[in-house]
């Protein structure tokens, strides 16, 4: 922390101000006076500990395969072995062979972590923030190498990994960095009349060794951003990565442990590990560990709550969403260009494989024609491929189902207006792509209004009207609840109306996903989940948040005695109630007349 300002100057700097008349010249004493202040402030500055700057580390290149071996029918599993094949989305691309964590291996990890993690939780903040600090640093010098990795190993574009990788992961750390001394740092809590004599804190300090189980759509954010929190707040980190992505989880390991190693830290406060679905019980169920962040569907989340339960686990659980995005009728015709813009990017960045990207635009009807008008030749212009507009999807897995979910709603009414279907890519015919689809006149009782797709498909809704109750009667759905975007002019009530009675958890207006680009705290309510990462509450949610209450007047001996009435074994209940109810009156009674009334009945049943 920067020295304090001695009190000295700043008697100074007033006296020199109070000299001077008002509308008048500042006399030369006092001229000198403010300079000697300023002086002695400017080596006050001078000599103020510094933040250290960060360390420029290096760590091994990511292990690109050497030759292209393009694989016919790629999967991650393969008959003969319990390896992880790692291969490229987009291409087919054999990328190695990854052996899958044992339970054995498991318990090493978080032995290692637990080991780490005492001495880790003796850190400054300050020496946090350096560690940190170098890894942004590293994040920022290595972007391109960063994205080339992420892309390979989930089939996304260079665009989408420099937004979904790069952004948001230099926002969490600079977010850290700023704030989070700030939100885990201890406060003192109000009192009241009774227990004037106290002095309350609370603290948060580090829970031990946590564990995080996230998804693959975004491999090196993913995997990074439960780290920044987890160390920030003292903690080692156990993270399960998805076998879909296994490959380049190595290297981004190696990425979070080279900021240690720079500052002297033990590299085994972050552990990864990978493995099928039959072992990942062994990590949800650990008496090791402390805190469980869930990023999956809902399915597994079912499955990691009931294991974790064993062990009286806290789980926080992201859940994904059927995100509305609202179009409403004071929308100015003006502005219809730039939000087809962002509806095109919030629908199709990731291939649509984004937990907050838009599953849903609801659109009044003043504006619906004229959106269907303008994002249909955008829709069926755009093109697939690891270097052209929209990636690949993680794997084959979906594609049935999302050609089900749109034709059963073409039977029931809704017009196909481009894709709907899987495509074969001529250059890539091992690659996983779905062509980018527009279904339009989607009503609210269609399962595809009411299922996460996950993919690229963009579904057009009509409101029966340009009322809050209409809008709201189909963007709020039962099963997901976790993040929105609603456009139209803020003069208009309506818009107040609907960002109020919307059931989600994040809500951007006049924009999309704009809450996680400022670390406000993500998360939903009903299917989509529970709990908060990101901001001052995902940092405290990774603490034991210690209550304290201490004597506040101990050096003159002030401390709380059990008065004669209330002592045990107890000499009179009536005289002892009537004491207890004084004391009541006293601290809660509401008016004088009530309190002068405790007292005396204090008093008279003492």
């Amino acid at each position: 922390m920067a020295a304090e300002i001695p009190r000295s100057l700043l008697v100074q700097l007033r006296t020199a101000l109070e000299d001077t008349p008002i509308g008048g010249y500042m006399p030369e004493s006092s001229w000198a006076l403010v300079w000697s202040a300023l002086a002695a402030l400017a080596v006050l500055y001078i000599a103020s500990p510094r933040e250290d700057g960060p360390i420029r580390y290096t760590i091994s290149p990511a292990n690109f395969p050497k030759e292209e071996k393009i694989l016919e029918n790629p999967s991650i599993k393969v008959s003969g072995t319990s390896a992880i094949q790692c291969y490229a989305p987009a291409t087919g691309q054999f990328l190695g062979f990854v052996n899958p964590s044992t339970p054995e291996g498991i318990d090493r990890a978080i032995d290692q972590a637990h080991a780490a993690q005492a001495e880790w939780a003796k850190t400054t903040f300050r020496q946090r923030r350096a560690v940190l600090r170098s890894l942004l640093q590293y994040v920022l010098d290595n972007q391109e190498e960063i994205c080339k990795v992420a892309c390979l190993d989930s089939g996304k574009t260079m665009v989408d990994a420099q937004l979904g990788e790069i952004l948001v992961t230099a926002e969490k750390l600079q977010w850290t960095l700023k704030h989070g001394e700030k939100a885990l740092r201890s406060e003192s809590r109000p009192t009241n009349l009774l227990m004037a004599y106290k002095r309350n804190t609370v603290y948060y300090e580090p829970l031990g060794v946590v564990a995080a189980l996230v998804s693959w759509n975004y491999p090196f954010h993913n995997l990074i951003g439960p780290v920044i929190s987890a160390l920030f707040a003292g903690n080692g980190i156990v993270v399960k990565v998805s076998e879909q992505t296994a490959w380049s989880s190595q290297w981004f390991t190696s990425v979070i442990r080279g900021a240690l190693v720079s500052h002297g830290h033990n590299p085994a406060l972050v552990q990864t590990v990978v493995c099928w679905p039959q072992t990942a019980n062994h990590i949800t169920s650990h008496p090791k560990i402390s805190h469980i962040t869930f990023i999956g569907s809902q399915p597994v989340a079912k499955k990691v709550a009931e294991s974790a339960s064993k062990a009286l686990i806290p789980v926080l659980a992201e859940l994904g969403g059927k995100d509305a995005s609202i179009v409403l009728a004071s929308t100015s015709k003006s502005d219809l260009p730039r939000i087809v813009n962002t509806l095109m990017r919030g629908t199709f960045q990731a291939s649509g494989q984004n937990c907050i990207g838009i599953e849903r635009i609801v659109a009044a009807p003043e504006h619906y024609d004229s959106l269907i008008s303008m994002l249909t030749p955008r829709v069926r212009a755009l093109r697939l491929g690891p270097t052209a507009d929209v990636g690949a999807m993680i794997s084959d897995n979906a594609f049935a189902r999302l050609e089900n979910l749109v034709a059963d709603a073409v039977r029931q009414g809704a017009r196909l207006l481009a894709g709907g279907k899987r495509y074969s890519h001529p250059e890539h015919p091992s690659g996983h792509y779905f062509v980018p689809t527009l279904l339009v006149d989607v009503r609210p009782d269609m399962a595809i209004a009411q299922e996460e797709c996950f993919g690229p498909i963009m579904v057009v809704m009509r409101a029966a009207s340009s009322s809050a109750q209409d809008i709201l009667a189909v963007a709020n759905i039962p099963n997901f609840g976790l993040g929105s975007s609603v456009f139209g002019s803020e003069w208009d009530g309506t818009l107040q109306q609907v960002v109020k009675g919307l059931k989600a958890g994040m809500v951007a207006v006049n924009d999309f996903g704009c809450t996680y680009a400022v670390q406000l705290p993500f998360g939903g309510m009903g299917g989509s989940g529970y709990g908060r990462f990101a901001g001052e509450e995902g940092l405290r949610g990774l603490c034991n948040i210690k209550a304290v209450c201490e004597d506040r007047f101990y050096w003159l001996g002030v401390r709380t005695a059990i008065p004669r009435p209330m002592q045990y074994p107890v000499p009179d209940q009536e005289q002892s109630w009537r004491f207890a109810r004084g004391v009541v009156e006293v601290g809660y009674g509401m008016g004088l007349g009530r309190k002068v009334g405790g007292v005396v009945g204090i008093l008279r049943n003492s």
